[in-house]
């Protein structure tokens, strides 16, 4: 089980990545992570909607009212070019981190 606190710290930047690809929804959003973790990360409509919302709010991402296959309404999620910028500051972030705790663990075995 991955801690809380990282699943929160992580949530934005794996939005803004998900929707560097193209436009999605909060359905396909939750199941691209969870599959892309081999699920690990395994959100709820509760975690995911408070940071769109928030992401919305910000100026990054914008959002529209469109129809799915089935007739049904669903909200499509989008990428503003502040949000581009926010997706490349946060890859950059999490790179260095990444980078840092590769190197303390090389070497090191489980």
């Amino acid at each position: 089980m991955i801690r809380k606190e990282l699943v929160a710290a992580s949530a934005e930047p794996l939005i803004l990545a998900l929707l560097s690809k193209g436009e999605s929804y909060g359905y396909a959003i939750i199941q691209e992570v969870k599959a892309r973790s081999g699920g690990h990360l395994q959100w709820t409509d509760g975690m995911l909607y408070p940071v769109l919302h928030r992401l919305e709010r910000r100026g990054l991402i914008k959002s529209r009212w469109g129809e799915s296959e089935t007739g049904r309404k669903r909200k499509y999620y989008s990428l503003k070019d502040d949000g581009k910028k926010a997706h490349k500051q946060h890859r950059d972030h999490w790179m260095k981190v990444h980078t840092v705790l590769a190197g303390l663990w090389e070497g090191q075995h489980a």
